[in-house]
This record gives C-alpha cells, structure tokens and sequence, in this order.
C-alpha cells in the first residue's frame, strides 16, 4: 500500500510540473487568418524509379470566426493536379477542366463550429457535393487537436475524417524559438469507430491469429505541430500530415503497395476582410467524420459520364449482344461491368421501361436478367419482385436473379422489409421451393446486416421465432426444419433461445421430433458459435457426452464443437469421457477428429491443434485400428505465413451400424487470404428416410452376417412404395461462403412424380422433337455473363478524398454450335415401338461445328476514387480462349462400323492469350476519354536498388544506379508429326525482381502468353480419322496387312541378329558415355558416406520369410525358396509353348476388332496407327498388335497374354522394329505364403529403353529414406538384377503382409491395417458368393418400367 501511495504522490508531483503555458488554438473574432495549403494523394511502390498515381490540391485558406464556437472557411484559388508518371521525375500536370468546373464549389465558404481545438458541426449549401465538402473536412482534420494543460505525453481516442481512433500526443516546448512542438500520430488500425465500406466482405471472416505476426494492410498518420503563443491562446504557424497505407496481398515484409496523404497548411498572413457566407441555407451536413456519397456505385475500372443513363445502357447492351454471337469479344467483360455500373446509376422507372423495351427479345433479356441481380441495389430486389408477381419472370428465371441479387445487394433495413414481404407474398408461399429459396436469403440477409452493423436488434428475427414457435406448436415439421436453416443463416446470438428448445436432452420435447429436426437444430449453432463460441461450447459438449442420445446427434454436436474453437481444458474433457464410451461410432469419430486436428497448420486453429495434441494422448491408441466402416472424421488443410495464403478440407461420414449406408456426408472446403478466412463451399447429403427403413427391415438384424444383410437391404429398398408420403428417404443441402442457399428432400412423392416424367408420353415426345429438330439442323448461339468476384473496402484519408482496395473478375463464355443428322433409312413415327432389329440397320452420321470462347478480366485496383477523378495503381489480367472444332460421327450398327473425322478449321490468330500487366491511371470527369497510362515498371529506366527508408541517417550508401532487367521474351513451337500443325506459344515477361527479390515484385510488370496453331510446311491435311470395326469385317478395315517375324525361318534368324549388333553397339556408346560424365561426380563423393547412409536405413538382421506356394489343383507346390527355377519355369514354358505353337494369332484368327487412327492429306499418302485386336477362346489367349500404316515403318508393339489357370495369367509387352528391340514380361499367381493367402507378381525385362534404367537407377537413391518414412523394414539382397518381385499375404481378412524384392534390396512391411476386410479364404476362393436372388432382383428391377 505505501508503494501505491508513493507512485501517485510522485505522479501528482510530474503533473503540475508539467504543466504547460498554453491554451487550444484560438482565433481572434475581427481577424482573417490566411494559410497556404497543399494536399498529395499518391499511390504506388514506395520505390524510386516506378511509376505512381494520384492527385494535388493547392489553395489558399481563410478563416475567420463568426461567433465564439463558429467559424467560416473559404479557399480561394483552387488547383487541382494530376499524376500518372515516373516518381519523382516526371512532373504533375494540372487538371485546368476539371478545377474550372469545381471552381465555384470550391470557393463556397462553408461554415463549422470550434471550440477547445475540437471541430463540431460542419454547415454548407446544398450546392456543395459531398466530395468537395470532404476536402473541406481534409483541412479542418488538421485543426483537431484535444490538447491538455496538465500532461505532454498521453494517449486517447480522437475523432477526425476517418472515425474516432487511437491518438497519441507527444507535446515539447522549444523556450528557444518560443514555440511549442505537438506531435501526434494516429493508428487506424485501432479505432473505436472506423469509417470504411465495405464490399463482398460480409461472407468472410477475420483472421486475427493471420495477422498476429504479419499484416497485409497497415494505416497509421503523423501530424506535427508548430504552434506559437499569441494574445488570443496559441496559433497554428505550420502544421503537416503524413499517413501511409500500406497493402500487400502476401506479407508486408516481401513489399507493399501504398497510399501516401501528404497535406501542409502554413500561415501567411492575418487580414482584416471577414469571411462573407453567400446567400443561401446552411444545411447541417454532419461532423468531421467522412460523408460517403456515389462512392459505392462507381467501379475503379471505368470514368463515365453519365449523361443519359436509358440510352448508355442501350448502347452498351446493343453492343454485348451484337458482339458475342460466333465468338466472345475480347473487350466484353470490362463491357458487362460498364451495363452494372450503368444499371446503378439508374432508377426504377428507367430499368422498367429498358424492360418493357426488350422483354421480348430473349438474347437481350438474358443479358438483362445476368446483369441485373449483380447491380446490388435495393431498387433490383423490387423490380425482380414486381416483375415476377406480374408473371414476367419464369420460376427459374426468378429463382437465378433472386439468389444472386440477394447475395450482392446490401443488407440494410429497408432490404430486409423488402425480403421479409416477398417471402410473405400469397404467390410465393403457394411455391414451397420458392418461399425456401427467399427464406434461406431473408437469414442471409440478417447476417450481412449484423456484420456491417454489430449490434443489430434482435426484433429483425421475429418474425422467424414467430414461424418456429407455431411450427412446433403444430408439429409441422418442414416449417421448422426451415426456420431452423433461416435461423442458422442469420447466426445472430439472440436465436440461441428459440434453437434450444429443439435440441434433445436439455429437458424440452426436441426428444419427440423426428432426428433430421434435431441435428438441423444443432447445425444452426454453428454461426452463432463465431460469434459467441463461450455459448454454444457447453451447450455442444453437453450433447456430446449424452450417451442417451442417438449416435448421429451426438457426432454432429462433435462437428459443432470443434468449429467453436474449443479450450484444452473442454477437449481434454471430451477425451476422458471416451475413454468409456460403449458406441464404437462415436469414439472413432470423435478420435479420428481429435487426431485430425492435431496436423491443422492454420493459424486461427492454432490453439485446437494444440489441445487436440494433449487430448490425442489421453485416448486409447486401439481406437486408431478401427476399419473405415465406423463414423470418421478427416481434415486437411494448408497454410503458407509468408505469403499468407491456405486452404482447408473437411470430411465427415457418419456410418451406422445397422445398415451398410453412411447416415450422412459432409464436405468442406475453406480458404485463406490476406488475413481473411472463408468456408467458400459445403455439400451434405443425409439419408435418414432410407435408414428408418432399413432399421425396420429385417437388415437391422446385427446377428447375421454382412452378405446376409446386403440382401436384406436390397429387398428393404425394393419395397419403397410402401413408405410413408411425408417421410423423405434423402436430402441434400449446398453452402455457400457459409450461407445455406438450397435444400431439397427426396420422398415418396417426388419418386412417383419423377417415375412418369422418365418413362411416360412426353419424353418420348421430346425426343421425337429433338430427333426432328437434329436432321433439320440446329443453329444455336448462346452467351453467358459472369461478375465472379466484388470485393471492395473504401476508407478516407486524411486529405478527405477516398482511397479504395477492390478486386473485381469479370467473365463471359459464348457458343456458337451447329449441328445436323442424316438418318437412314428414317426413324419410324413411332419411335417407342422401334425394335432393337430396326436399329442395328440404322445408319447415324452426326455433323456438328462449335466454336467456344471465353474471355475474362481480373482488376485489382488501389487508389482514389470517386466520381469526379480517378487515380489508381492497378493491376489487369485477361485471358482469352477459343477453341473451334468441326467433327463429323458416323454409327453403321448393323456392320459395327463406328467412324469419327476432325475437319480444318478456321483457327483465330490465337486460341488463348494470357495477359498481366501493372500500371498507374488517372482520368477525370471533364475529360473521360484522356486518360493517361504508365506503366509501374518501364520499359527502359535507372533503378536504384534502394530506397532511403531501407538504411539509417548515419549509413545512407552511395547511390549506385542499377538498371532494370530486359525483358524476357521468347518463343517456343512444336511440330506435330504428320498431321503438319504447328503449335506455337509466346511468353513475354518484365517485372520488378532486380528491386527486390520477393513475390510482390515478381508480379509487378508485365507479363503475357500466347498460344497460336497454325498449319506447318508440308502437304495439307484434310481430316483426321478415328475408325472402329468389330466384328467379322475388322479384317477388311485393316490399312496394311500385318506379320510378326518368325525366328524360326532364315530371314526371321538374320533379321534378328542383324537388330541384335545394333542394339549391342548403342549399348556399348551409352555405357561408355555414362562412365566417361559420372567419373567426376563418383570422385567427388565418398563411398563410406554413400554406405553409411543407405546403411542407416539397411537391417543388419535378414528377416525370416516363409516360402511362396502356388495353388495347383488345390494342391501346393514344392516352396517358392527351393524350386524357384523350376516352378517360374514352368509357368513360362507353359505361355512359351502357346507362343511357338501361334506366335501370331492373326495366321489362324480373324480379328475380334480394329481400330484406325490417321491422317488423310492431300498427297494420300498413309500416315497413322493401326490396331487389331485377337482373342484365341481355346487357350484364353488375347493379342493386341499395334503398327504403324507408313510404308517401309516396322515399329510395332506387341501385347500377349494368357489366363493359364484359374491362379495364374502371364502376360508379354514388347516394342520397337517387329516387337523385337525390348521386352517386359509379367506374371501374376496367387498362392500362400506360411500358412496365409497370397498373391504374387514379378516382372522380367529382357531390355529396356536407356531413358528408362537412366531414371530407374536416379529413383532408387530414393527407395531407402521412402522406406524409411512408410514403415517398411528394408534389407541388402542379392536379388535378380533384371526382375522385380511383389508379394502380398492376408493373415487376416483386415490385415497385409507385403513383400517387394527388387534389385539390390528387399522391403517388407507386415500387419498392415486395411480399411475394409478382403473377403478370401485360406484356399483362395472367394467368402462371398452373388446370391441368385440378388441377381434375380437386380433383372426384375431393370426390366420394370
């Protein structure tokens, strides 16, 4: 107690000595006081020699007081000036149009109030626009200043243009110069209130724990004061602002863009001439604090001046349509983003009558209804709403504009009205997948509000307990399985209440609902539990460890409580708890989550991976045995800090041990960027319906055997029709970004509605329609728009203009496709009575062209925006693809000839072009079509490698210029081999890297790529031909006649050993060229390192290996060990036998097929692959030869195989001139090995190609750490140098032996666990046998309707 009381007597003590002279800013009542003021707003690298972008403001200011607390300011001689150049070399130039048309707002004086250095209430006309007003609010920023008598150094939250943030005041006395020095610097990223904007960011999550260690976005300002005393208080001599925004999309260690405010304000002079406001009503237009106008509506990407907005955007839209016809235009997405921006500028009455226009023409109301719903505006969700009631909209034209506007629009309390009516409307709720669809966006809806406004009333969910509370009331249960998902949508905290008394086992009558309502009501924690996990945890763990309740309840409150993010201690208690649990489905996927958990690498589940690690030590490891039939959980996930990107996988199956189908599966997919987090995608599927079935089917029985209960399942879901009408068999549902968007359940109904419309009149009839419409021909065009991404965050800065981070991705696909069919002879009128006789002698030849496009456009933009002037750093990607093709089908049934032709198209000058550049941009209003465009990394420049902030005042170098890297330009093309088509691809390639050798600075620049196909030199190709003949007639299809060498006759004998000098002379050359460039790597190494390491991972102990015996007449052989020559050898001269007796089987035997693969050019001359097909039924004998059709080409290859027993098939693959150059042979057998099922394989190679042993040897340097690290057990083996031997053995039906011996070393492994048990007894028949009854159901089922 005496130490507190000393440090506060010593506290008081420094207070009064520091006590300061001086009062606030003062100014005088009969005085003028006149200042220079300038302003910088710039944007780019903080880097020299790079190009920037911005503005400057310079004028002069007048202040002059009106009463004691108001004051008048005006600006006299306003410029404006713009930047886009080389920092700092290239100068800035004065926007004269656009300062001549702002002059007269700018030099309106506008009035506010002031006292104690703090700005109040700001006045002006209602002439002056918001964004001149915000430069006023620049300037009066400067003057807040909360100064304090009593204290020099401290700290508070302080209101100003970008909200009430963290300030910290440093204030120094200079006795001097009599001034006093005030230094403050604010920390934007602390603010009690910020003021921002923003967009698309309503979905994602903040990742606090991303951002712990690093940031992709910094903002912080400094203001430094001169202040000298005056008769009045004190007077602001000069006062500067710097304030830096820095962004990186990685990590700002690797390189930041930013956004620099630069103001001055210095005094001149005091005049006499008051400050006169004009003649007009000073409106109230709020506080210091930025007033956000057009900002929202205007994209970055573009300046228009919107002069009549009906007809722009009828112009532009005659432009997308007219230009996306055979081929997408490469300018079309930056088009569709100039039809949204011009769509938000317009009213309701004006999209009305553009509707009424072109309702009726179907390409362009397709163009209008994509565009539509991604203008994001309160004004489209009305017009959808009154267009569908009206009947001008199809349901799923309503449903498509609905869904995407209700996601873009934003969320404030007049939308959700609007949504809240539109899913009471008698029209809608008649449709209960409608009411579902805008129910699931009234929930979504709440949610972005919430974001945007923290502290949303809990009466906006009324409404939805109101629906609940009824539902239960009437035990209806798809009205609260709907309020539920709304509920869950909504996340908001307030709902907790209402959920629970629909969970089971806290005392409520969530026991006597069906279970789909109880696990809906526990899934609709889950976005409550982001925001207030400490509620939801206990509620989850409580639900958990209720082992009286059904497993599948119990394991998604799992899922639940996990996604809460628990603490150590609840996730150690949950593992005590299992160490008892009696449901093997619980305990494995609650282990199997836990044990997932613990290789989580994101940092915001940083702290569960670390409780999971304790608690995984506390459960049984026998858990870890358990096979895939029991419920699991899997979750894999990668992060990368330094670039601060990752994305995450969950997986969830929920089993059931009564029935052989999961009760449920769960994915999701969840990303990573910049700080941010986001579960992009979530697919479930349940099948509820179908397991009550089953369990009420004698296939519940747990007594009898897995096959036994197959059956019995299958004959439960044949009887399908006598389930109950409002019990569903299945559902599904889709999440997006966190959001349920759609659900459906599949009963009894549906089935019998769906049966009809599959097997009834009017499919038939469509097909007749599109049989006719076929041989008619078909001409069909069709384009599709896309705003794939809006993500935008709009701040103020201290200069009082607005500075924007946004990204936007833009895409539209066209198709042009025609199609035409020749049938012969015609199809019948009747074509359900058609035979299948009738058909084999149906002649189908199928002509069709198409020609796909793509383009896309991706925008990143940083810098001011607004709707007078634009200054930006941006970055551009496009890509653009066109694919042609031109292919004709002929199906001949009755002869079995199946043919399909490619033919020359007219290719564009480039099937895909990539760009990337980045650039600075700068355009104003008055002159939207003189943009000036620099790149951010030129051409040709001085760099300098460093930048003044990288080194001390005390160690600044010499300025050694470096000039930039030349550009990376080079070309790459292939010719494809008689077909005579060359593919080129173009990259070109310039960035920032000799700044500094980081990501950001390898994007930076300009990048490109270019695919082009072209026709090569040579004779031209007319098509290119696939043919397949079976049967009988595949002879006669053959091209050229083939023959395998005999090496019995003399030329067989002379052909061989002329090939067999070759070979041996190319294997001398390569032999002695490996030795000769391997000799100085050899002389490098150490051999003792070389045995040490592969000996650190050889046993030294030979493991005893039980011989392989081979099934033969359910009698084993002599073992593997002892015979071994003997019992290969018998298998080998059996198949050996069968190829001296035909070594081609095409001598005796047809083909079974062919198959013709060429090109047909203008010379005729053949060029192309044949492949005959031979099947030999006596001896289970296949032969497939593959040759070449070119004359004087012998390249052939060769595939044989035998099935030489019910245990054994051999097969041989040979290749090279006439099957002889090289040669693999595989054996397959099963056997026993010990006392165990086994199977082995072996492969024999008598000569490979060079490349092949080039690589075989580089990977097995490899062999000893793999073996390592999956657990084999490896040995030094004098093996057989040109064989690899594989075998497995099932000491059990869920566990493997497995034995590899390859050249130099054998692996073994043994026990392995399987996943699921291999039905084979001990004598290698099966343990499974298809039942004639399920065969018997399967061919009555097929043959029904």
């Amino acid at each position: 107690m005496r130490a507190v009381v000393l440090a506060l007597t010593v506290a008081l003590v420094v207070n009064q000595r520091n006590t300061l002279p001086f009062s606030v800013p003062e100014f005088a009542p009969d005085k003028t006081y006149v200042y220079k003021y300038e302003a910088l707003l710039l944007g780019g690298l903080p880097q020299e020699g790079l190009a920037r972008a911005g503005i400057k403001v310079s004028s002069k200011v007048h202040l002059s007081a009106v009463t004691e607390n108001t004051f008048m300011m005006k600006l006299l001689d306003p410029l404006l000036h713009e930047y886009a150049g080389i920092w700092p070399k290239d100068p800035f130039v004065p926007a004269t149009k656009l300062t001549s048309a702002l002059a007269s707002q700018l030099q309106i004086p506008i009035k506010f109030e002031y006292a104690n250095g703090v700005v109040g209430k700001v006045f002006a006309p209602a002439g002056v626009s918001p964004t001149v007003l915000n430069l006023h609010r620049g300037i009066l920023n400067i003057l807040q200043l909360n100064l304090k008598k009593t204290q020099n150094i401290y700290e508070l939250q302080e209101d100003g243009v970008q909200g009430v943030c963290r300030t910290h005041y440093v204030i120094n006395e200079d006795t001097k110069a009599n001034n006093i020095i005030v230094s403050k610097s604010k920390d934007l990223s602390h603010c009690h209130e910020r003021i921002m904007k923003d967009v698309g960011l309503a979905y994602t999550e903040r990742c606090a724990e991303c951002t712990k260690r690093v940031k992709s976005l910094i903002e912080t300002a400094s203001y430094n004061y001169i202040m000298k005393p005056s008769a009045a208080g004190v007077l602001i001599a000069e006062a500067t602002v710097e304030e830096v925004h820095q962004f990186s999309p990685f990590n700002e260690i690797h390189g930041a863009a930013q956004m620099e405010a630069k103001q001055n304000l210095t005094f001149v002079e005091i005049e006499k001439t008051p400050v006169v406001p004009i003649k007009a009503d000073y409106l109230a237009r709020g506080s210091l604090q930025y007033e956000f106008s057009t900002e929202i509506l205007q994209t970055p990407m573009q300046l228009m001046k919107i002069i009549d907005a009906p007809a722009q955007i009828i112009e532009v839209l005659k432009h997308l349509v007219e230009n996306n016809v055979a081929m997408v235009h490469y300018d079309a997405p930056l088009k569709f983003l100039e039809l949204i921006q011009l769509l938000r500028a317009n009213t309701l009455e004006s999209i009305e009558a553009i509707w009424a226009q072109f309702k009726d023409k179907p390409v362009y109301r397709r163009w209008l209804l994509d565009a539509l719903p991604a203008v994001g505006t309160p004004v489209i969700v009305k017009f959808i709403k009154e267009k569908f009631q009206a009947g001008e909209l199809t349901i799923p034209e309503f449903i498509q504009a609905l869904v995407v506007a209700l996601q873009m629009v934003t969320a404030d309390l007049e939308t959700i009205q609007l949504t809240a009516s539109l899913a009471m409307h008698e029209k809608i709720a008649s449709i209960p997948a409608l009411r579902e669809v805008v129910m699931l966006g009234y929930g979504s809806m709440i949610a972005k509000h919430c974001v945007a406004v923290p502290t949303c009333p809990a009466e906006l969910l009324r409404p939805i307990h109101d629906i609940a509370a009824e539902a239960i009331s009437k035990n209806d249960i798809p009205e609260i399985t709907l309020a539920l998902k709304v509920l869950g949508n909504a996340g908001h905290p307030a709902s907790l209440k209402p959920i629970m008394k629909l969970l089971p086992g806290l005392k409520t009558a969530a026991t006597s609902l069906p279970l789909r309502v109880q696990v809906d009501a526990i899934l609709a924690l889950r976005n409550i539990a982001k925001k207030e996990h400490k509620l939801v945890q206990p509620v989850a763990l409580q639900l958990v460890l209720d082992r009286a309740l059904h497993p599948e309840v119990r394991m998604v409150a799992c899922i639940v409580l996990f996604e809460s993010k628990p603490s150590v201690a609840l996730v150690s208690n949950l593992a005590g708890a299992l160490k008892t649990e009696t449901n093997m489905h619980v305990a494995s996927f609650a282990y199997s989550h836990i044990k997932a958990l613990t290789r989580i690498t994101a940092p915001d589940m940083a702290s569960v991976a670390g409780a999971a690690n304790v608690a995984i030590k506390l459960m049984s490891r026998k858990l870890d045995r358990l096979s895939f039939r029991f419920s699991r959980a899997t979750q894999l996930d990668f992060y990368h800090t330094p670039l601060m990107i990752g994305a995450a996988g969950s997986a969830y199956m929920i089993n059931d041990a009564a029935t052989i189908l999961p009760r449920a599966v769960v994915a999701k997919a969840r990303a990573y960027l910049a700080g941010a987090a986001a579960d992009v995608l979530e697919i479930g599927v349940r099948t509820e319906g179908i397991q009550e079935a089953l369990l009420q089917s004698p296939a519940a029985d747990e007594s009898v055997d897995r096959i036994t209960k197959i059956k019995r399942t299958l004959s439960a879901l044949a009887n399908w029709k006598t389930l109950p009408t409002n019990q569903p068999l299945a559902s599904a549902y889709i999440k997006l970004l966190g959001q349920e968007v759609a659900y459906f359940n599949i009963d009894k109904t549906i089935i019998e509605e769906a049966i009809p419309m599959v097997t009834g009149p009017k499919p038939r009839e469509q097909l007749k329609r599109t049989l006719k419409a076929l041989q008619e021909g078909v001409d069909f065009h069709y384009a599709k728009p896309l705003l794939a991404s809006e993500v935008r965050r709009i701040l103020p800065t201290a200069v009082g203009l607005p500075m924007e981070l946004s990204l936007y991705t833009s895409a539209v696909a066209a198709a042009s496709l025609n199609v035409k069919a020749t049938i012969t002879p015609p199809l019948p009128e009747e074509i359900e009575n058609m035979t299948f006789e009738q058909l084999k002698k149906t002649d189908v030849q199928l002509q069709a062209e198409a020609r796909p496009s793509i383009a896309l456009q991706t925008f990143a933009v940083m810098g001011l925006n607004t709707a007078l002037i634009q200054a930006a750093v941006m970055a551009r990607g496009k890509v653009r693809t066109i694919v042609p093709g031109k292919v004709v089908a002929r199906a001949d049934i009755l002869k079995g000839n199946y043919k399909v032709e490619a033919l020359p198209v007219e290719l564009p000058e480039h099937i895909a072009d990539v760009s990337f550049e980045t650039f600075a941009v700068v355009r104003n209003i008055e002159e939207p079509n003189a943009e000036r465009i620099v790149p951010l990394v030129p051409e040709v420049a001085m760099q300098n490698s460093h930048t003044p902030a990288d080194y001390s005042s005390s160690e600044i170098p010499d300025e050694t210029p470096v000039r930039a890297a030349a550009p990376f330009h080079k070309t790459l093309c292939l010719a494809v081999p008689y077909i005579e088509i060359k593919g080129c691809v173009e990259v070109h390639s310039h960035n920032a890297a000799f700044i500094r050798n980081s990501p950001l600075f390898y994007i930076i620049g300009q990048h490109s790529a270019r695919a082009a196909v072209t026709r090569a030199e040579g004779p031209a190709v007319e098509r290119l031909e696939l043919e397949v003949q079976v049967g009988p007639r595949a002879a006669e299809r053959l091209l050229k006649q083939i023959s395998l060498i005999d090496e019995e006759t003399p030329e067989g004998k002379a052909f061989l050993l002329k090939l067999r000098e070759i070979l041996e002379t190319e294997d001398k050359n390569v032999r002695l060229s490996s030795e000769s460039s391997s000799s100085s790597r050899r002389s490098r190494s150490s051999s003792s390192s070389s045995s040490s390491m592969s000996s650190s991972y050889m046993s030294k102990t030979a493991t005893v290996m039980e011989p392989f015996k081979k099934f033969h007449k359910d009698r084993f052989l002599a073992p593997h060990g002892a015979s071994k020559a003997v019992s290969s050898g018998s298998t080998a001269s059996s198949f050996e036998a069968l190829q001296k007796q035909a070594n081609f089987l095409g001598n005796a035997l047809p083909p079974v097929f062919a198959v013709i693969a060429r090109a047909v050019r203008v010379d005729h001359k053949l060029l192309g692959y044949q492949l005959a097909a031979y099947f030999d039924k006596p001896t289970a004998r296949v032969q497939l030869v593959v040759t070449s059709i070119a004359e004087n080409d012998n390249l052939k290859i060769c595939a044989d195989g035998a099935l030489l027993s019910k245990h054994k098939v051999t097969a041989k693959v040979a290749w090279g001139q006439e099957c002889q150059e090289y040669a693999v042979t595989a054996k397959a057998e099963a056997g026993v090995l010990g006392e165990f099922p086994a199977a082995r394989l072996e492969l024999e190679w008598e000569r490979l190609p060079i490349i092949v042993t080039t690589y075989a040897k580089k990977l097995s340097k490899h062999i000893p750490m793999a073996a390592f690290q999956t657990g084999f057990r490896l040995e030094s083996a004098t093996n057989c140098e040109k064989e690899i031997e594989l075998t497995a053995a099932l000491p059990t039906q869920r566990s493997l032996n497995v034995i590899a011996r390859i050249p130099e070393m054998t692996l073994s492994r043994m026990d392995i666990r399987l996943p699921v048990a291999v039905p084979i007894n001990p004598d290698g028949t099966l343990s499974i046998h298809i039942d004639e009854d399920i065969l018997s159901w399967i061919q009555k089922h097929f043959k029904e309707e």
